[in-house]
């Protein structure tokens, strides 16, 4: 089933939160730990459109184009149109220099009775690259560190450049958490 949203031009594909899930532990069954490099990749490619209709509801529920959109009110703004489309309400943060922190207690992709051993939003983390990425006019690399799936109270996303979560990620393997790797950077 799809739609358009009506607000927006852009056609969307309804897709429910447990069809999210089912589809997550079937490739985690079949298919391992590849399974977040698949979803990642289809989140990545759902961005560009994701980013359009955000461009497309932000004129029609704001009268104001993604670019000059203040940033004091990104976190309002980006909670709102991902609560509207069924992801979610997000509350967005920085954490160090050069990190920002994506923390949603209500995430759709999340599964809090799946018994996660790690961070599972997958599709998400591509979906929100591609999207912050545009946003901000560069790329930018997005990692889950909590995640209701794996029973944390939240789902937190960190974002930033490619070589800052690189370095984040690199010491998070070397026993930090991630919020002393954070500090480090």
């Amino acid at each position: 089933m799809s739609h358009t949203d009506s607000t927006t031009a852009t056609t969307f594909l309804g897709l429910s939160p447990k069809a999210l899930h089912v589809l997550r532990s079937s490739l985690e069954r079949d298919h391992g730990l590849s399974t977040a490099a698949y979803l990642q990749e289809a989140g990545f490619a759902a961005g560009e459109d994701t980013f359009q209709a955000f461009t497309e509801w932000l004129e029609a529920t704001r009268q104001v184009k993604p670019e000059d959109l203040d940033a004091e009110f990104l976190g309002e703004v980006a909670s709102a149109f991902f609560q509207e489309h069924g992801w979610g309400s997000i509350a967005i943060n920085p954490l160090a220099e050069g990190i920002l922190a994506i923390d949603s207690t209500d995430w759709s992709e999340a599964s809090p009775d799946a018994g996660a051993q790690y961070p599972s939003c997958h599709l998400s983390s591509g979906l929100l690259a591609d999207f912050f990425g545009r946003l901000a006019g560069e790329t930018v690399a997005v990692m889950e560190v909590e995640c209701r799936s794996r029973g944390d109270d939240m789902c937190r996303f960190l974002v930033g450049s490619p070589e800052t979560l690189a370095d984040v990620y690199q010491r998070m393997s070397g026993g930090l958490s991630y919020l002393e790797a954070s500090q480090a950077s």
